[in-house]
């Protein structure tokens, strides 16, 4: 069965049944000793999928339950991570699946109560911990002195606006270092429209054929992501090759339109590429390739480039 027929059972079932099923997925997946890419895809399609039905006590249970786990379904704890801090705590002070950037991501978007939650963590970077210190400090002196709400409201605006300053560079810095990677070259405008006038017109095979050239995979795992039975590899090989959301998800509608044709369906794709890292998907792009280089099927026209 597949995660969308778990979902359907849950939202047909008894009441209580969507958070049986989101509790036991997630128990499930934390005691696995080395959980695969596969199972955390399959955990953030069921439990996004059934997120926005479960009460905050079920996500405070996942989020401790998870807060432990590296690593962690991504897209689970982003969702987990922008509630209240309540609910988010464990992972705000304990995942290691959060990076600097997240951490201060999630303070300029959630403020101090975040902060203050994250200044907890035990490897915390010292320029996040500096730039915490002088929130909370700017925050407590401007209510000290003043007593005036509004005062310490601009204090610790001003506070959040060095922290996604902070933000912007760093996301920069990764930008420029992608683009020196080979990959990044390839996520070209022309890459994009050949891909997409294959797929529109119907061309099965010359859409597999775009993807085995853009990606510098072998014909046979080209077809796979072109025409396999879910879109998730293909929409990892969209996400290596640095197409927009909007672009990704026309592409892979096209070509699975059964699992991309509606609302639903449509917000768990937006999500699980938002929450798919460049850098994860260009692994699993050179784990594909070596797999066509064992079977000695690698295309010749950038393979031997890599």
């Amino acid at each position: 069965m597949s995660t969308a027929d778990f979902r359907h059972i849950a939202f047909r079932g008894q009441a209580g049944n969507g958070e049986r099923l989101f509790r036991a997925a997630i128990s499930s997946f934390c005691s696995l000793a080395r959980p695969t890419r596969n199972e955390l895809v399959q955990l953030d399609d069921l439990a996004l999928g059934l997120y926005d039905s479960v009460p905050a006590e079920a996500r405070r249970f996942a989020a401790a339950a998870l807060c432990e786990c590296d690593p962690a379904p991504p897209g689970l704890v982003r969702r987990l991570c922008a509630e209240p801090v309540g609910i988010s705590a464990p992972l705000l002070v304990r995942s290691r699946t959060l990076g600097d950037v997240d951490l201060i991501r999630l303070i300029a978007r959630h403020g101090l109560p975040h902060a203050r939650a994250i200044a907890r963590r035990d490897d915390l970077n010292p320029v996040v911990a500096d730039l915490i210190r002088a929130l909370i400090a700017r925050a407590e002196s401007a209510a000290e002195i003043s007593g005036n709400s509004e005062q310490a409201e601009d204090a610790l605006e001003e506070a959040r606006r060095q922290l996604r300053a902070v933000m912007r560079e760093a996301e920069e810095r990764k930008a420029e270092t992608e683009e020196t990677r080979d990959i990044a070259s390839q996520g070209s405008e022309e890459t994009y429209r050949r891909l997409r006038d294959s797929v529109l017109a119907g061309d099965k095979a010359g859409f597999a054929a775009a993807l085995a050239e853009a990606l510098s995979i072998s014909p046979s795992e080209a077809r796979r992501l072109a025409d396999g039975i879910v879109y998730s590899d293909l929409l990892t090989g969209l996400k290596a090759l640095g197409l927009t959301v909007e672009q990704a998800f026309l592409i892979s509608a096209t070509a699975y339109p059964a699992q991309l044709a509606h609302a639903a369906g449509i917000r768990l794709f937006v999500e699980r590429y938002q929450a798919t890292s460049v850098e994860s998907a260009r692994e699993k792009v050179v784990f594909w390739r070596l797999k066509g280089q064992r079977t000695g099927a690698a295309p010749q026209s950038l393979a031997s480039a890599r």
